[in-house]
């Protein structure tokens, strides 16, 4: 049986913000070695992770997430920071400082439902982010917090969240390659 790698999340579609995001990454990027790119077709908000999944229970997570209810929301995306911190960065991410309670909201009603039909808890919890970049090894660490501290009050946009989606997710050599499984619309 083939497993499914999949996740839960707001893809970010505003082709402006998504300039932002590119330049943001470019800044990042210029004298830093050892950072890589999310590709700006993968920029998205995951609100689950969930793995390596069966068809069946792919089914399930479907039912579950056809039960969220939300109305559409503002997301405002502004300043760059980094898990777990500056000092050791393993992820690059652009904050949400608007709808943070929405998609906290939403987070709750999928991670409720995925713990009835047998998902662990989510160890980490949620904290809304946009990852922009991963930190690779051989990275210059002061040239990176640098970069991050530069970028720290950087405005990315906002846009109205109407579209939850399960994605896919194949992993290649050139990066992952996502489509959207099942989409849950805004009522």
């Amino acid at each position: 049986m083939n497993k499914i790698r999949c996740f839960i999340s707001f893809d970010v579609e505003d082709e402006s913000i998504l300039d932002r995001m590119v330049e943001a990454q470019r800044i990042l990027l210029t004298g830093c070695h050892g950072l890589k790119a999310v590709k700006r077709e993968n920029v998205h908000i995951t609100l689950r992770f969930l793995g390596e999944i069966s068809p069946t229970m792919v089914d399930s997570v479907i039912e579950v997430m056809d039960r969220v209810s939300f109305t559409p929301f503002t997301i405002k995306i502004s300043g760059v920071g980094a898990f777990p911190n500056l000092r050791r960065p393993s992820v690059i991410w652009a904050g949400i400082t608007e709808g943070v309670e929405e998609l906290k909201e939403i987070f709750r009603q999928i991670e409720s439902g995925l713990i009835e039909i047998g998902f662990k808890p989510e160890p980490k919890g949620f904290s809304p982010h946009i990852t922009l970049a991963r930190v690779k090894r051989g990275f210059n660490r002061s040239a990176v917090a640098s970069k991050i501290l530069e970028l720290s009050d950087f405005e990315f946009g906002e846009f109205q969240a109407e579209n939850l989606r399960l994605k896919r997710s194949v992993l290649t050599p050139k990066g992952p390659i996502y489509s959207t499984i099942h989409e849950v619309k805004a009522r």
